[in-house]
């Protein structure tokens, strides 16, 4: 029982720290909110696209590639989204809360926080199976992202322009650049391909920093009871359903079952604060449904990981 705990406890741990970090340069004012955009955008751009690169290129495609486990992520996301939009409306009265609710319940920090459960657990030789997961379950929540906002403010969804922006994606294109080059046994010089390892390795710790620095906590007494809703299904029930399901219906084990914790039981993700303030939703809700589940899971991640671990399942 005892190296369960510890197991779980270094799986969380690490993330922890790292959001403190962020959380202490903001509160000794080291950078500004502009300073910050612009980190964030860096990071979006080109850390994130070397880690992809990196992972997917120094990889071996008959390991990693795992088709059972991209069907499940991708129908299991699918299926969340799916029952929410028929859910939601019925709960809930406002169209500005609709959208930002079913945002916040079924799309997953995987990219920042996601990621770094497995290798903290697995270790970072071991993370392309879930970099691998990456380029099947961000596209799926960009394009469901997106229909569910244009839905609850009565705008027209239009498919073609979100594929072309998801083609943009910084991460998208370095997974593609990666898949092509190792595809087409491309060798990348040592002396480009260490630079990029070094970006891909320190893209984690300075997202982690950047997300703790961001964090701005808004009043909650106007939707407190979305609020609580928002927690309880992003953080308890849609991990409780899909990771049973995956453990004890599809038996997924090992680093596949660590990765599909990663997409069901990390928090919602950052950028959906941005795109609900663009397209009309509750921003202030969606900003509150970010810092209080990422905040929030650091102790359930916790608790998810402790339980299946301590039943065997990894």
């Amino acid at each position: 029982m005892f190296d369960n705990f510890i197991v779980a406890v270094s799986a969380v741990v690490p993330m922890f720290c790292l959001m403190a970090i962020g959380a202490f340069v903001k509160f000794k004012k080291w950078l500004t909110d502009e300073e910050l955009n612009h980190l964030n955008r860096m990071v979006f751009r080109v850390f994130f696209c070397c880690m992809m690169f990196y992972s997917i290129y120094t990889t071996e495609l008959a390991t990693s590639f795992r088709p059972k486990l991209m069907l499940f992520g991708a129908g299991g996301v699918l299926i969340i989204f799916s029952l929410l939009m028929l859910i939601i409306p019925r709960i809930e009265p406002d169209n500005k809360r609709r959208g930002v609710l079913v945002q916040a319940i079924f799309r997953s920090n995987f990219v920042l926080m996601g990621v770094p459960i497995v290798a903290n657990i697995f270790g970072d030789e071991n993370i392309a199976v879930s970099t691998m997961m990456i380029a099947v379950i961000v596209p799926l929540y960009n394009v469901l992202a997106v229909f569910a906002l244009e839905t609850f403010r009565n705008g027209k969804f239009e498919l073609l322009p979100i594929l072309k922006d998801i083609f943009k994606n910084p991460m998208i294109l370095g997974g593609i650049a990666g898949a092509t080059l190792l595809i087409l046994g491309v060798d990348v010089p040592k002396p480009v391909l260490k630079p990029i390892g070094q970006i891909s390795a320190a893209t984690t710790p300075v997202a982690l920093i950047i997300l703790g620095a961001s964090f701005k906590l808004g009043a909650t007494h106007a939707h407190r009871k979305q609020l609580v809703g928002a927690l309880f299904g992003r953080l308890i029930l849609v991990p409780a359903i899909t990771l049973s399901t995956a453990a004890f219906v599809f038996g997924f084990r090992g680093v596949e079952f660590v990765t599909l914790v990663a997409i069901f039981a990390s928090p919602c993700a950052v950028v959906s604060f941005a795109m609900a303030q663009q397209m009309g939703g509750d921003a202030d809700l969606a900003g509150n449904c970010v810092v209080f589940t990422s905040a929030l899971s650091c102790f359930t991640i916790f608790c998810w990981i402790l339980f299946f671990k301590t039943l065997g399942i990894f």
